[in-house]
């Protein structure tokens, strides 16, 4: 990355460590839960309390964000993520597992609104794919590493090497605070005007809005279900669990490889095509990991599986923050994680069910069906509407400033 910007590398540095805490947090809860009793239900359970506190809090944080400072949200979402896994780790009972995951759900949520915020503030608009790109690899490293430091430190004492990943995880977040100066500009004023709310109904309705969610959502689910059911699928077909995480590595690895090349990748197809593209080709390979593979055939379909899933992420969140009135950014990004973590909630639910009746690697062909069809939403989106505003637009334009006064410093 050039140097102009550093700012940028310096979040994806301090993205790598929060994420890489949570990642390597979350195996660790479910573990410390079995460690203290739990069944397979009450796993479940403790797993959904992660996404149940950001679905209550993202408007109102991306409403907080809209006109003012991210930075300090970073901060807050960094030492929540801490505090979480921390006092996770010293957890005697279900209930205070349960609460201090969503304490720690609730910190990556507050961490992530106010980066992406930051990225959409600081990326002119032909840079929004790229720098969004680059941001998520933070993500990726952290989902490659977090699983493996977690595997290795855990073991045959669940409830005292559990504690202990809580709190190595606790540590880990907060070395993200060390790469987090001078990420944000300086703010520039806003008029009174230009803060007008726009109704979160006025921009689900924004056309572009809702399908950059459904994609969001589509990407996010597929790669929960995949991560939950691959082993149990391995189990099955007799690939040993050290095979699998290789696989699961594969996947990451080309995730990450997908995003580092997406500038050029840009510049060949556009952004419909290689978003509609990578949706599609990813729904049917998804679809595919439903057959009884070689181990050979599984590892190829994984790593195109992955690399196809890398694209979705970030070309979801330029999708959001162009289609999204200007001051009402950060709340249309609050509302795209929302649906993330409803995919997160919904998705393995659904999964569950599914496999109940028609076998564990049934998931896949669900998923790949979302896959192909978020494929469908992104090219009608991207289609120019005929002769008229969508409502939505509208919606927006009577919140926003009349012409001839500023609009936000968001851009």
């Amino acid at each position: 990355m050039a140097s102009s910007r550093g700012w940028l590398l310096r979040l994806v540095v301090a993205f790598a460590f929060a994420q890489g805490a949570v990642s390597m947090a979350r195996p660790a809860v479910s573990y410390r839960a079995l460690a203290l009793g739990a069944d397979e239900r009450a796993v479940g359970v403790i797993a959904g309390a992660y996404a149940l506190l950001p679905l209550l809090a993202a408007v109102p944080l991306g409403r907080r964000t809209d006109h003012g400072r991210c930075a300090p949200l970073l901060a807050a979402g960094v030492l929540l993520i801490a505090g979480g896994c921390a006092l996770g780790g010293t957890a005697g009972s279900l209930g205070a597992v349960a609460a201090w995951s969503g304490l720690t759900g609730l910190g990556h949520l507050c961490f992530v609104i106010g980066a992406q915020s930051i990225v959409a503030r600081r990326s002119a608009p032909a840079e929004q794919d790229r720098n969004f790109g680059h941001f998520t690899i933070g993500a990726s490293l952290g989902q490659l590493a977090g699983p493996l430091a977690a595997g290795a430190v855990i073991g045959g004492d669940m409830a005292r090497t559990s504690a202990l990943a809580l709190h190595a995880s606790a540590a880990v977040a907060a070395v993200a605070l060390t790469s987090m100066w001078r990420i944000e500009a300086r703010p520039r004023p806003v008029p009174r005007a230009a803060r007008a709310k726009v109704p979160v109904r006025g921009i689900l309705r924004t056309r572009g809005v809702p399908a950059g969610i459904f994609v969001s959502l589509a990407v996010l689910s597929a790669t929960d279900v995949l991560t939950a059911y691959l082993p149990v699928v391995g189990e099955q077909r007799g690939i040993a669990p050290a095979v699998v995480g290789v696989l699961l590595s594969l996947r990451a690895a080309a995730t990450i490889a997908c995003r580092l090349v997406m500038g050029p990748l840009l510049r060949l197809m556009g952004r419909t095509a290689l978003l509609a593209t990578t949706c599609l080709t990813g729904g049917l390979l998804c679809a595919a990991l439903a057959l009884p593979v070689p181990l050979w055939a599984l590892a190829a379909m994984l790593t195109v599986l992955g690399f196809c899933l890398g694209a979705g992420q970030p070309l979801s969140m330029t999708t959001v923050v162009r289609a999204a009135p200007e001051q009402a950014r950060s709340t249309a990004l609050a509302l795209r994680l929302t649906g993330n973590r409803l995919g997160q909630v919904a998705a393995p639910a659904a999964a569950g069910l599914v496999a109940g009746v028609a076998g564990a690697a049934a998931p896949f062909t669900v998923i790949g069906v979302l896959l192909a069809a978020s494929a469908g939403v992104a090219v009608r989106a991207a289609r120019p509407a005929r002769g008229r505003r969508s409502r939505g637009a509208a919606a927006a334009a009577e919140a926003a400033p009349s012409p001839g006064r500023h609009t936000s410093g968001i851009g």
